[in-house]
């Protein structure tokens, strides 16, 4: 099969990665595609991933068998739709069903007309409305951009102040653009977060293995939220039993829910949640593949994703096996000194085969080729992950690879992973 992957980061490295190693697999493509795909894929660079008309030409033009569509722009733009209309197979929800991700306000309310867990809301187009509501409730409070903000749009406002800056900042201040100009306001929910990724083909939905991201900036969980620093995988929060839960409770109702409301959703659903004292909850959907969690769950995967994904297309997931490693993998990000706010790119990066030669995977993420050396340049730069028996020893496995990696004021979280470690003293 001729296949093209669409998107430029960690998440889509590692997706033309597992789908490399399917033996379905005769040709691989990238839209944009990184200097790290390019060692496996022919890259695209002079088309953008959100222009649909130049990705179908390009796909019919090359023999494309099926696309997979990483990023949420393109899949809140319609791509998935676009190739479907001229008979290429492509891997995602097409627009209506990606709404789920594009407005939060739509997500909430589809939550609680169907009633799926998730924490009490109000949704304002009116900063004044907004800031009352918050002087109302009190803090901790959660304020979210309606619309797509790269992952950034949430502020977790601790204290009432922190939440009528947001509103403001969000809503006045144009922080995210048209994205801000609704928000959705939520109580806060006390709990420990977990990221639970689903394939699915619009009636059969089967859970991935559970894994935990790590979005503050600093160890400890401090510093600025940021698009992710680390993940785990399996996240020890949510053991067999509460996957089940999660599954009968939310995922299965999402997806009959998002049917009934004409809206049938293939490809993969993101839940990110919130295990509280009542149980599971929903923090956000996402409506595509996670990052940095799709860094760590792809490597676990034995099957073929290739064929999993044909079945996520075709309608037939409910007869595809998908086998997991019981082991366990972390991947660990490798920033830019400044991250998430501003930091230099252009940096020389050494040490990659180095990385690699301690049996680590790398992933690209923001990074560039420039005079034939592999530069930064994003505030993410590179993913360094490590597949082992548990999750102690996949620390360690990552932390030596992180330590062969080398460029000007890069920085990393050290502390990632310890939940997991705390629970296995």
């Amino acid at each position: 099969m001729r296949i093209l992957v669409i998107g430029s980061g960690g998440r889509e490295h590692a997706l033309a990665w597992k789908v490399k190693d399917s033996p379905q697999t005769e040709k691989l493509y990238a839209i944009p595609g990184n200097p790290g795909m390019a060692a496996i894929a022919e890259c695209v660079p002079q088309i953008s991933p959100t222009d649909n008309a130049a990705v179908v030409a390009f796909a019919k033009e090359n023999g494309i068998d099926l696309a997979v569509v990483g990023p949420e722009a393109p899949l809140a733009g319609g791509l998935v739709d676009a190739l479907a209309a001229e008979g290429i197979k492509a891997f995602g929800p097409a627009k209506l069903a990606a709404e789920i991700e594009g407005s939060k306000a739509f997500s909430k309310d589809l939550m609680k007309k169907y009633g799926i867990p998730t924490a009490k809301y109000e949704v304002f187009s009116d900063a004044a409305a907004a800031r009352a509501y918050v002087k109302a409730e009190g803090a901790p409070i959660v304020i979210k951009a309606d619309g797509l903000a790269a992952g950034k749009g949430v502020v977790v406002a601790m204290t009432e102040e922190e939440a009528l800056a947001a509103v403001d900042e969000i809503m006045e201040g144009g922080a995210f653009g048209a994205a801000g100009s609704r928000v959705v306001i939520e109580e806060f929910m006390a709990g420990e977060e977990v990221s639970i990724l689903a394939f699915t083909d619009g009636k059969t939905i089967r859970a991935m293995i559970p894994s935990q991201d790590h979005k503050r900036a600093y160890d400890g969980d401090k510093g600025p939220n940021t698009g992710g620093m680390g993940a785990y995988a399996p996240a020890p929060v949510a053991p067999p039993a509460l996957v089940a839960e999660v599954q009968r409770t939310i995922m299965e109702p999402t997806i009959r829910a998002m049917e009934q409301e004409g809206r049938l959703y293939k490809g993969c659903l993101y839940a990110g949640l919130m295990v509280t004292e009542e149980g599971a909850k929903v923090v956000e959907f996402n409506c595509r593949f996670g990052d940095p969690e799709t860094e760590v769950v792809l490597p676990l995967l034995k099957g073929d994703l290739v064929e999993i994904m044909l079945a996520c297309v075709d309608g037939n997931l409910a007869d595809v096996e998908i086998p997991w490693s019981t082991g366990a993998a972390v991947t660990v990000v490798l920033a830019a000194g400044g991250y998430p706010k501003t930091y230099e790119k252009g940096a020389e990066i050494t040490g990659l085969a180095d990385a690699e030669a301690e049996g680590c995977l790398v992933f690209h993420a923001g990074t560039a080729e420039r005079d034939g050396k592999i530069v930064t340049a994003g505030g993410r730069v590179l993913n360094v992950v490590a597949e082992a028996a548990d999750i102690r020893a996949a620390v360690e496995k990552a932390y030596r690879g992180i330590g062969r990696v080398h460029f000007k004021d890069a920085f990393c979280r050290k502390d990632i992973a310890h939940r997991a470690l705390e629970r296995m003293k």
